[in-house]
């Protein structure tokens, strides 16, 4: 009879435990969506980037990457349209996520992503009803993005202009500027004037990736992720 009230006792405890974990992990899932949500970061961008070489997104998936987004309490997605020299859509596809993005309450901005110093701005897609541009160049000489920027600048009139860059002393000056901060040892570049990033292939568990958003958005002035395809594959 002992032994059996020994038992009991030990699956009582058991149950205890499990429910106090349970119970500490609502509380900060909690106390996570306050932070978000409290007046001082209200208002910043919350970023989602699509990467088309981890994962394509196209029209036979870009209504399941939307309401990914909007789950995940994004509100900005920076969908990458032109990779390596190739613009990966037309005019009326581009025009057609556009649309959809707005629909959703998305803001949606073309990603350029550039590797050599001979490619040059894909100027066809502007003016798509596109909130803004995004230059990821990180890879190129300074000269060359100086000269990217500029002609961006000086062309582009319909949205907003970003950079997306592992510099963290780049001279340029767009009006939104990502900073990868998520390589090791880059958190100490995370600070205010810059929007930080987390990388879900950077992260241990969905808990540290919740820990580096929250940290990255409560110290600089909002979040990106990289990247949609990492945060369906992780299940966070």
């Amino acid at each position: 009879m002992k032994r059996g009230r020994r038992r009991g006792s030990r699956a009582r405890k058991s149950y205890l435990i499990a429910a106090l974990s349970a119970a500490s992990l609502g509380l900060l899932l909690l106390y996570s969506a306050y932070l978000r949500l409290s007046p001082g970061n209200a208002g910043k961008p919350v970023i989602l980037y699509v990467n088309q070489g981890n994962g394509v997104v196209d029209g036979s998936n870009f209504a399941a990457m939307l309401s990914t987004a909007r789950s995940h309490g994004f509100k900005t997605v920076f969908f990458q349209v032109y990779r390596a020299g190739n613009l990966l859509f037309s005019g009326s596809e581009l025009g057609g996520f556009v649309t959809d993005a707005h629909s959703q309450g998305l803001k949606i901005f073309f990603a350029l992503y550039f590797t050599s110093a001979s490619q040059t701005l894909p100027q066809s897609i502007y003016g798509l009803g596109e909130d803004g541009i995004s230059l990821d160049m990180s890879t190129l000489p300074s000269a060359s993005q100086q000269s990217l920027f500029g002609n961006l600048q000086a062309g582009y009139r319909s949205g907003v202009t970003a950079i997306t860059t592992t510099n963290a002393s780049l001279a340029l000056k767009p009006e939104i500027l990502v900073l990868e901060t998520y390589a090791a040892g880059s958190q100490g570049f995370i600070r205010h004037g810059i929007i930080a990033s987390v990388g879900v292939f950077a992260t241990a568990s969905k808990a540290d990736y919740e820990r580096q958003f929250q940290y990255a958005l409560n110290n600089s002035d909002g979040v990106m992720v990289f990247d949609y395809a990492g945060l369906v594959k992780s299940g966070y």
